[in-house]
C-alpha cells in the first residue's frame, strides 16, 4: 500500500467511526436534570405538632444540617406574612441564608381567589401582590399559588382542616363551577401582571378544591396566558398515581414545571434504608425525562399522631424532615446517576 492508498483508507475508517458514534448519540440522546431538594417551612410552622415554630433563621440551619439545598417560606404567620417582612428584613434573611449556603428558592401563598364575595377576593389579590414583593426582596424566584384555599383552624395551637373546608363548601354551594372558575381566572390574571412587573414566576399547584387534576392547572395557565404563570405539579396530590399517568402528566406539563413538593412520614427498613411511596421513583424518573431543573420541596402539613393522649412534639417533625432528605436524595441519585 502506497502512501496515498494508506491515507485514503484511514480517512474512510475515521469517517465510518464518526458516523457510527453520531448514530449512537442520536439513538440515545443524553438527558439532563438538576433536581434539588428543599425544605418547606410549613413543616416547622408550629401548628401540626406540640411546640413552638422555628424561626426562619433556625429553618435555614435545619435545612443545612439535614442536607437540603434551600428553603421555601410559607406565606403566613409566624413565618412569611408580608406584613412582617419589609424589604430590609427580607434582605437580612437572604444574607443570612447565603452565609449558610442555603438558597431561598420560593415562597408559598395561601390564597383563595374563589370567594363569591368581591371584598374577600380583593383582599386576597392585595395579599398576593405583597407576597410577590416579598418574594422579590428575598431574592427568591417562585411564588407557589392556589386557585382556592379553604385554610386551617387552630385549637388552640394544633391545626386542622375540617372546619375551614366545611365553611368553604357552604360558601360555594350556591354557585356553579363556571362562576368560581371565572373569579379564580380574574384573580390570577391580575396577579400575573404584578408578577411580571416584579420578575417573579407564579407556580400554580394541582391542589383541590377548584382544581381537580393537573389538566385543570394547564387549562388555567393557558387561559391566563402569561409568561409568569407556570406549574407546580405535585405527585402526592395526583388522583391517579400510576406510572403511566405520572409520565403523561410530566410530558404534558413539560417546561412549564418550575416547582414540586413531596411529603410523607418515614421509617427505616431492616436494611437501614429509608422507605417511602413507590410513586416518587416514577415521578422523579418522569421529571428527569422532561429535564426538570428545580426543587422538590419537603412538607409535613397534616395533623400528626396523638400518642398517650398528646399530639407528638417537634421531634417528630425533625425526624421526618431528616429522613425525607435522605429518602429523596437517594431516589434522585438512583434515577439520574
Amino acid at each position: 500500500m502506497n502512501r496515498r492508498q494508506f491515507m485514503s483508507t484511514s480517512l474512510a475508517a475515521t469517517a465510518g467511526l464518526m458516523t457510527h458514534m453520531n448514530g449512537l448519540s442520536q439513538d440515545k440522546p443524553e438527558k439532563k436534570s438538576n433536581i434539588k431538594i428543599g425544605l418547606y417551612s410549613i413543616t416547622f410552622l408550629g401548628i401540626w405538632y406540640r411546640g413552638e415554630a422555628l424561626s426562619l433563621e433556625e429553618m435555614v440551619k435545619r435545612a443545612k444540617e439535614y442536607g437540603y439545598a434551600g428553603i421555601e417560606i410559607d406565606g403566613k404567620r409566624p413565618h412569611g406574612n408580608p406584613l412582617d417582612w419589609p424589604a430590609k428584613r427580607c434582605k437580612e434573611l437572604r444574607s443570612f441564608a447565603d452565609s449558610e449556603g442555603i438558597e431561598i428558592f420560593g415562597v408559598a401563598a395561601n390564597n383563595d381567589f374563589s370567594s363569591p364575595i368581591p371584598e374577600f377576593r380583593e383582599c386576597q389579590i392585595a395579599y398576593v401582590k405583597e407576597l410577590i414583593r416579598m418574594t422579590s426582596d428575598l431574592g427568591a424566584k417562585t411564588l407557589r399559588m392556589f386557585l382556592g384555599w379553604p385554610g386551617v383552624t387552630l385549637h388552640p395551637q394544633v391545626a386542622e382542616y375540617t372546619i375551614a373546608r366545611n365553611i368553604w363548601n357552604v360558601t360555594h354551594e350556591k354557585f356553579t363551577e363556571e362562576e368560581i372558575w371565572t373569579w379564580c381566572r380574574n384573580g390570577m390574571k391580575e396577579c400575573s401582571k404584578y408578577a411580571e412587573d416584579a420578575g417573579i414566576v407564579l407556580a400554580l399547584q394541582n391542589h383541590v378544591p377548584v382544581i381537580k387534576d393537573y389538566r385543570d392547572v394547564l387549562k388555567m395557565v393557558n387561559e391566563v396566558n402569561s409568561p409568569n404563570l407556570k406549574v407546580s405539579l405535585d405527585a402526592p396530590i395526583m388522583v391517579d398515581k400510576s406510572a403511566e399517568n405520572i409520565q403523561k402528566a410530566a410530558k404534558d406539563v413539560g417546561k412549564l414545571q418550575v416547582l414540586s413538593h413531596f411529603g410523607g412520614e418515614y421509617e427505616k427498613g431492616a436494611d437501614g434504608k429509608v422507605k417511602g411511596a413507590e410513586f416518587y421513583r416514577d415521578f422523579v424518573r418522569a421529571m428527569h425525562e422532561i429535564e426538570y431543573d428545580g426543587y422538590f420541596s419537603y412538607e409535613l402539613c397534616h395533623p400528626l399522631p396523638v400518642v398517650d393522649g398528646e399530639r407528638v412534639g417537634i421531634e417528630y417533625a425533625d425526624k421526618n424532615a431528616r429522613m425525607a432528605a435522605e429518602f429523596m436524595s437517594g431516589i434522585i441519585k438512583e434515577v439520574t446517576g
